[in-house]
């Protein structure tokens, strides 16, 4: 039962979770511009701002960002990035939701 509290706490948290560009250029090292290009290619989406222009991303683009990061320094291209970590979230997406289902039987 403890267990059940726990995920639902992560999922709260993870929904909730949105941080600023420039913030999350510091904490993965990937520089603004990058993001902006990427986010311009419709890899990742910042969250719709009512006002201003500033950027902001949720624990999943920042995830995103994160996994093409990765598959970059592995020598993938930022296409077949791209490609592969669309996939892998979709597949994260469908295991949470079962999880999430499944947790709150």
């Amino acid at each position: 039962m403890k267990q059940k509290e726990d995920l639902s706490f992560d999922f709260d948290f993870l929904e909730k979770l949105v941080v600023g560009i420039g913030e999350v250029s510091q904490i993965t090292d990937i520089p603004t511009r990058q993001i902006r290009y990427w986010e311009e290619k419709q890899i990742i989406e910042s969250l719709p701002e009512k006002e201003g222009k500033n950027r902001k991303y949720d624990y999943k683009n920042i995830k995103k960002m994160l996994l093409i990061k990765e598959l970059l320094d592995e020598g993938y291209t930022l296409d077949s990035a791209s490609e592969k970590i669309k996939n892998r979230m979709e597949l994260i997406e469908k295991t949470l939701d079962k999880l999430n289902k499944k947790g709150s039987c």
